[in-house]
C-alpha cells in the first residue's frame, strides 16, 4: 500500500493522472482500501475532517479522511488553482464537531453525537482524483484515493438545525450563473444524516482514531458531481441550510 499511495501522490501532486493502480498494488478488499487511504492522508494532513456517505440509505457508509492539503475555507473563498485539474464540486451538509467522541467499547447513542455536535452547515465539497476518470476507477482503489476529496468549503451555521425536515430540503448548484442540478431529498444515503455520523463515530472510530472538537464531518453529496472551470463561480444553495459559494 505504501508503493501505491506514493503513485496516487504524485499523480495529484503533479495534475497527472493514472488510469489505474498496477494490479498488484492495488488494494483488494476494504481493509487494504482503508490502510491505503491512511497512508495517502498522512503524507497530506493533518487531517482536518472526515467525509461519509452511502449509496443507499440502507447500504453500510463508507467514509474518508479530509486532509489539509485540499485546503479547508469559509464561503465566499477563492480557490487557488494549484492542485487543481478536475474542479468537481458537490452540494452537501456539514457538521462541526464540539466535543470529543474517543474510540470505546460501548457504541455512541444517537442522543450523545448529537450533543457533541456544535454546529451543522451547508458546504461544498471539491472533488479531486489521482485517477483519470474516477468514475470508472475500481471502488477500493477511489476510497484508497481518499474517495476523490480536494478540499472543503463550509457556510454559515444554520441555527436551529436539529429540526429541519430533511425530507423537504431542496439544493441546486449554480455554476456561472447555469443551474447544474436542482433536487429535494436528493442524498444517496438519504435524509437521516445523523446515521452517518453515529456510524463514523462507532464503527468508523478503529480507522479514524475518534471524533475530535474542530473536525468537520460531511454526509454526502445532494447534487452528485458537477464540473466547473478556471475562473468558475459556484453557488449551492439550500432552501433551510443556506448558500455556500466559492471561486476557482
Amino acid at each position: 500500500m505504501r508503493q501505491a499511495a506514493e503513485i496516487l501522490l504524485r499523480a495529484r501532486r503533479e495534475r497527472t493522472p493514472v488510469a489505474a493502480l498496477p494490479e498488484d498494488l492495488a488494494p483488494h478488499d476494504l481493509d487494504e482500501a482503508y490502510a491505503l487511504q491512511s497512508i495517502v492522508a498522512e503524507a497530506l494532513g493533518p487531517v482536518q475532517g472526515w467525509k461519509v456517505g452511502a449509496p443507499s440509505p440502507e447500504a453500510m457508509p463508507l467514509f474518508s479522511a479530509m486532509p489539509a492539503w485540499g485546503g479547508f475555507t469559509p464561503s465566499g473563498a477563492h480557490v487557488s488553482e494549484h492542485f487543481r485539474r478536475l474542479r468537481g464540486v458537490e452540494g452537501e451538509i456539514a457538521f462541526l464537531i464540539g466535543s470529543d467522541l474517543p474510540p470505546r467499547s460501548t457504541p455512541y447513542t444517537r442522543e450523545e453525537v448529537i450533543a457533541a455536535i456544535a454546529s451543522a452547515h451547508p458546504a461544498i465539497e471539491l472533488l479531486e482524483s489521482a485517477f483519470e476518470d474516477p468514475d470508472k476507477t475500481p471502488r477500493f482503489s477511489t476510497i484508497g484515493d481518499l474517495q476523490s476529496n480536494g478540499g472543503f468549503i463550509y457556510g454559515a451555521a444554520l441555527e436551529g438545525w436539529q429540526s429541519v425536515d430533511l425530507t423537504r430540503e431542496s439544493v441546486s448548484v449554480v455554476i456561472d450563473g447555469v443551474v447544474r442540478f436542482g433536487g429535494t431529498a436528493s442524498n444517496s444515503a438519504g435524509t437521516d444524516l445523523l446515521r452517518l455520523v453515529t456510524y463514523l463515530a462507532n464503527e468508523g472510530s478503529y480507522r479514524t482514531g475518534g471524533l475530535r472538537a474542530g473536525d468537520w464531518v460531511t454526509t454526502g453529496s445532494w447534487s452528485g458531481k458537477e464540473l466547473a472551470l478556471p475562473g468558475s463561480r459556484v453557488d449551492v444553495e439550500f432552501s433551510t441550510f443556506g448558500t455556500v459559494t466559492l471561486h476557482f
